[in-house]
């Protein structure tokens, strides 16, 4: 390429010709000749800095400051190369980093927990299933209002909030344990209190009605997953926890 109208550069470039007059106005691309009618010629050294111009503007670089770097007769074309190259190596590893956090907050959400997975560990431990259960529950409840309500409320918990429901959680179930080893009847007023203290921490989730907590009490026995960790806590616990729940529910019912 010898010389370029204003608009043979402007397709080549893929920019408009409003583009070039304006870099020529500010002086940030002045076209090498004219015309004698005055009309615009560019040349490759003109097309070649125009790529450089372009590549800066890809990078976010204000007009000002990419004229500054181009007016430094010390920085070669190649050394302008090689830091274009090194900001959008830096760019890319920072949209990546971007990208897994996001990856992690719509997994943490797809989830019903605003929590990192990293986060979930520390709270939850190694064995939490919460992924697992959330996938089996959507496919069973998920148009309900129950779900609904549970996916609102999940959301809009925080750290420290799923701190408390730990707390209240695993107090609850040592509760629990500690009346069945002491030979509390599963019927009784103390174990009544915890079964009405479970439904309601449950309820921080959905508004569980005495008949639905029943539901989640057979789902102890039924899902071996959810005895498993009764039973890990102390043997025949999640026989007491669910007879316990369903003596609760005969009470309020009465």
């Amino acid at each position: 390429m010898d010389e370029l109208t204003v608009g043979g550069l402007a397709r080549l470039a893929q920019v408009s010709v409003r583009t070039l007059h304006h870099y020529d106005e500010i002086g940030l691309l002045t076209p090498s000749d004219r015309t004698a009618a005055g009309y615009r010629i560019y040349s490759a050294a003109d097309l070649s800095r125009l790529q450089q111009i372009l590549y800066y503007r890809e990078l976010e670089f204000g007009l000002e400051a990419i004229a500054e770097m181009l007016e430094d007769t010390a920085t070669t074309a190649a050394e302008h190369l090689r830091r274009q190259h090194r900001l959008l190596r830096e760019q890319i590893d920072h949209r990546h980093d971007l990208l897994r956090a996001i990856e992690k907050e719509m997994e943490a959400r797809q989830m019903g927990i605003s929590l990192t997975p990293e986060e979930q560990f520390e709270i939850f431990g190694a064995n939490y299933l919460g992924d697992e259960y959330s996938s089996e529950a959507e496919q069973r409840w998920g148009d309900t209002e129950a779900w609904r309500q549970a996916e609102s409320r999940t959301t809009a918990l925080t750290k420290p909030d799923w701190l408390d429901v730990k707390a209240e959680t695993d107090a609850n179930e040592r509760g629990f344990a500690d009346a069945m080893r002491s030979g509390e009847p599963s019927d009784g007023e103390h174990a009544a209190q915890l079964a009405e203290a479970h439904r309601r921490g449950i309820g921080r989730f959905w508004d569980c009605t005495h008949a639905a907590h029943c539901n989640l009490a057979e789902m102890y026995l039924a899902d071996p997953r959810f005895t498993q960790h009764y039973e890990d806590i102390a043997l025949g616990l999640a026989q007491y926890v669910h007879d316990a729940i369903l003596a609760n529910a005969e009470r309020h019912a009465g």
